[in-house]
């Protein structure tokens, strides 16, 4: 699965490299293996930012793009999506991405991450819950999808920042941006991916890329 995502992401230009950071020796022997670059981190972070951001420190990148390992679906052109805001607007610290939701399911299931946004596209709030409540009316469910792209110093001042509240009831880290008075912006994208939370979402990504590979 990490092969996958590794090149997938290197397959797009926005980037000039691409790091594997881990604590596992198993994964990085593994990446090693087909040719990647990996890079054994501290096993004493509480999250997968904090470990890029150890990574980052040595770095000279204006940007960082944070590629979760288990997003095998994962498109080139999302990270160009993505990073476009930071490219375009110097106030633009962080950016995500997001997609309408076509599943009813994934609208209630807690494994689907949703975010609405205000009218500029940038984050009000991501829930593991549906939201927004639908008391009338028709207006869509947003997934989202969980690739980040930093600025290099809001990066590494972001992991400095204390756990908060909402952060910790949700399980979403994210929210420390938001309760902390930062803005993250939003991109919409047609492109969809099936990140492997549970061993059942194993079947259906192995359906997918047995047809191509496109949701």
């Amino acid at each position: 699965m990490i092969q996958h995502v590794y090149e997938r992401v290197r397959s797009t230009p926005f980037l000039n490299r691409v790091i594997v950071a881990t604590d596992h020796q198993g994964i990085l022997d593994a990446v090693r293996g087909f040719g990647g670059e990996a890079v054994l981190t501290s096993p004493h972070h509480r999250s997968g930012t904090e470990r890029i951001a150890e990574v980052a420190e040595g770095l000279d990148s204006d940007i960082i793009v944070n590629v979760q390992g288990d997003e095998p679906l994962l498109r080139p052109e999302m990270i160009e999506e993505g990073v476009r805001p930071l490219l375009e607007d110097e106030g633009v610290q962080v950016s995500t991405l997001a997609s309408m939701i076509r599943d009813e399911g994934e609208v209630f299931s807690p494994h689907v991450v949703k975010v609405v946004m205000d009218r500029e596209g940038y984050g009000l709030y991501f829930s593991r819950s549906p939201i927004p409540y639908r008391r009338k009316g028709s207006i869509p469910y947003y997934k989202h999808i969980g690739i980040y792209f930093y600025r290099r110093p809001f990066l590494l001042d972001f992991v400095r920042l204390d756990p908060t509240p909402l952060e910790e009831a949700e399980g979403l880290e994210q929210l420390r941006i938001l309760e902390n008075g930062f803005r993250i912006k939003v991109v919409l994208t047609d492109h969809e991916t099936i990140g492997v939370d549970t061993p059942e979402d194993i079947p259906k990504v192995e359906k997918v890329m047995g047809r191509g590979g496109h949701v």
